[in-house]
């Protein structure tokens, strides 16, 4: 039990207390009517881009939350379409948005990093699937967002990720409610079978796989290791390494 307490304080209680000392000491906006919610100029106009294009964005939510979480979010673009289309999952109004902000838009002020750019054929290939996944969502209706442990914003999207597993990513370890499933889903076995996942509800977890790496999760945070690409992954701090 010693043991276990000790592991917990070094591989969890620390980073994370680590990051929101890092996030105290920074500046960020005092409310979300003074945040930035502007366009960060990323991605370039859909009306110059003929092909088809495929975006997945995360961005450090507002507050103190943005010391331990990210929020995450998916932008399409059919060829020959002049706009983009973005979808979110929050926690006012109707749970799916539509366009609510600029595809590439600052989140709480803080410029998002794109985790997957897809274009021309690949993605055009994955558009109408990745709509379908969109419409298929589970906690789509009023009231099916909970910021802790989820459904939440990178639940929905994860559930985006799993369902078209041809896009080959998996959002950050701090990306928080990514590991959520309702109680009775204890265990995903991704299709080719080499990714398994573990979970209590998202309250705790364990991931195996080329994706995952080795994950422990516990209370939404994240400690591992990244086994492809070698890396260390921390609470707060996310991935660190090549």
């Amino acid at each position: 039990m010693k043991k276990l307490i000790l592991f917990v304080l070094v591989c969890f209680v620390a980073p994370a207390l680590a990051s929101l000392g890092v996030r105290a000491a920074s500046s960020q906006p005092g409310s979300w009517r003074s945040a930035d919610w502007s366009s960060s100029g990323l991605l370039p106009a859909a009306a110059d881009d003929g092909n088809a294009a495929l975006y997945v964005f995360a961005a450090r939510t507002g507050g103190m939350k943005g010391a331990l979480a990210v929020h995450s979010w998916i932008v399409i673009k059919p060829a020959g379409d002049p706009r983009y289309t973005r979808y979110d999952k929050v926690g006012w109004g109707s749970p799916i948005r539509k366009n609510a902000y600029p595809a590439d838009g600052r989140w709480y002020s803080n410029t998002p990093d794109i985790l997957l750019a897809l274009h021309g054929d690949n993605a055009a290939r994955l558009i109408p699937r990745i709509a379908a996944a969109v419409k298929d969502y589970p906690h789509a209706e009023r009231g099916d967002y909970t910021i802790w442990p989820g459904p939440n914003s990178n639940s929905f999207v994860a559930h985006v990720l799993r369902t078209v597993p041809e896009l080959g990513i998996t959002l950050p370890p701090e990306a928080v409610g990514r590991d959520y499933r309702p109680w009775g889903e204890f265990v995903t076995l991704s299709s080719d079978w080499r990714n398994l996942e573990l979970s209590l509800g998202g309250y705790a977890g364990l991931a195996v796989g080329t994706l995952h790496g080795v994950e422990i999760r516990l209370g939404g945070l994240v400690f591992g290791l990244d086994i492809v690409h070698p890396g260390l992954k921390l609470p707060g701090f996310g991935r660190i390494g090549v």
